[in-house]
């Protein structure tokens, strides 16, 4: 099998590709160049995707002696990534940059490209399972390493591009392994630190980003009752369950701190009321996947289809809303193109923007981007 192993320059994705090479196939590595600036982008232990990045990915490749190869998707990540993440501060959401990436860059551009070239499939260090069954369907499910587990930012992958995606680190019981692994191949990326943050914020000043993108746009700070308790330089600075830099001057007349609530672009207001109210019972979003066959086709439940899936009856599953975050059991239905979920246990300080990924024991189902949610007082959060 023809394979194109994306090697992002740390230990995951070198002993991916190492994995590939030693099952037999015909493996071509490629990094992804998404910044033509070198300093828009993490360096050093933090870093991701860097230029020094790029030199151990290619030094990797030649221990394995496999071709190697830089993709330039500079004007791509920046379109689908980076503008992405500002649009979405913009409009009062929190995203996740990481699980974009995922979706628009590292498998739908990459993909495209390698289906185009005659691939057969794309080899990531990511630390999740592709199950196939015998009727050929395929299934997205949690790693091995749950620690590690990662099929929360793969949520957004469809049916179709699982199909062309090996994960060989899947079944692997831990990070210690592939690190040994690693050492014992004479990789030097063996002991490289994971990277961590947003990699297109080098100075890990995502406030000051954003400012810098989108100026100041002045508004006030009010309580549920739309009492006016302060002022803020722009809704892009605040995010929902945020508690510090509020800058209101004085506590909730109960004397417990204010958390930041809902965050209103259009009337430049950011709402704040008691932690309590960050309860989440219920969330819904409208841009929804299915990683495989959707929960009708799949016999999770059943519902009605008409010209792709519409609505379908309730099922009992899990719901995850952040990475490495924990699961909570929930009930899921859709109706009108809306995924609608309802969990058991109320869920602290959920924004629109994150994605909501539904599982089902160890197989993700599908996922939403969230786009309201309702308080477990019952007090719309956002979308009111």
């Amino acid at each position: 099998m023809k394979v194109l192993a994306a090697m992002s320059g740390g230990v995951d994705s070198a002993v991916a590709a190492a994995r590939a090479v030693d099952a037999g196939h015909e493996v071509v590595g490629v990094h992804l160049a998404l910044a033509r600036m070198p300093g828009t982008l993490r360096t050093g232990s933090r870093g991701c995707c860097t230029i020094e990045d790029s030199i151990d990915a290619r030094r990797v490749a030649g221990q394995l002696g496999i071709p190697f190869y830089v993709w330039d998707f500079s004007e791509r990540f920046k379109a689908d990534v980076v503008d992405n993440f500002i649009e979405e501060y913009e409009q009062g959401r929190t995203p996740n940059p990481c699980l974009r990436c995922n979706e628009k860059i590292k498998f739908e551009a990459v993909l495209d490209r390698a289906m185009a070239l005659g691939f057969d499939k794309v080899v990531t260090g990511h630390y999740a399972t592709v199950v196939e069954g015998d009727d050929g369907s395929v299934e997205l499910h949690r790693s091995a390493e749950w620690a590690k587990d990662q099929s929360y930012v793969l949520g957004v992958l469809t049916e179709q591009q699982l199909r062309h995606c090996l994960f060989p680190l899947g079944e692997t019981p831990s990070k210690d392994e592939v690190r040994a692994e690693a050492e014992e191949r004479g990789f030097s990326v063996a002991k490289k630190p994971d990277s961590h943050d947003i990699c297109f914020i080098p100075d890990g000043d995502t406030q000051g980003f954003l400012e810098d993108k989108l100026g100041k746009r002045p508004g006030q700070i009010v309580d549920r009752d739309g009492e006016v308790l302060g002022d803020h330089a722009g809704t892009h600075g605040y995010t929902v369950g945020q508690r510090k830099g509020l800058q209101i001057g004085y506590p909730a007349p109960d004397g417990k701190p204010r958390y930041v609530l809902d965050i209103r672009p259009k009337t430049r207001e950011v709402v704040v009321g008691p932690k309590e109210a960050l309860s989440v019972v219920e969330m819904a979003g409208a841009k929804v996947s299915f990683a495989g066959l959707d929960p009708v086709a799949s016999g999770i439940t059943t519902g009605e289809t008409d010209g792709g899936l519409r609505a379908f009856e309730s099922f009992e599953g899990e719901v995850q809303v952040r990475a490495h975050g924990e699961t909570y059991p929930a009930t899921v239905w859709m109706e009108d193109g809306v995924m609608r979920i309802r969990v058991q246990t109320p869920i602290s300080g959920v924004a629109p923007g994150q994605s909501a990924v539904v599982y089902l024991g160890t197989r993700v189902v599908g996922q939403c981007t969230i786009d309201q949610t309702v308080s477990a007082d019952q007090r719309s959060l956002t979308g009111a």
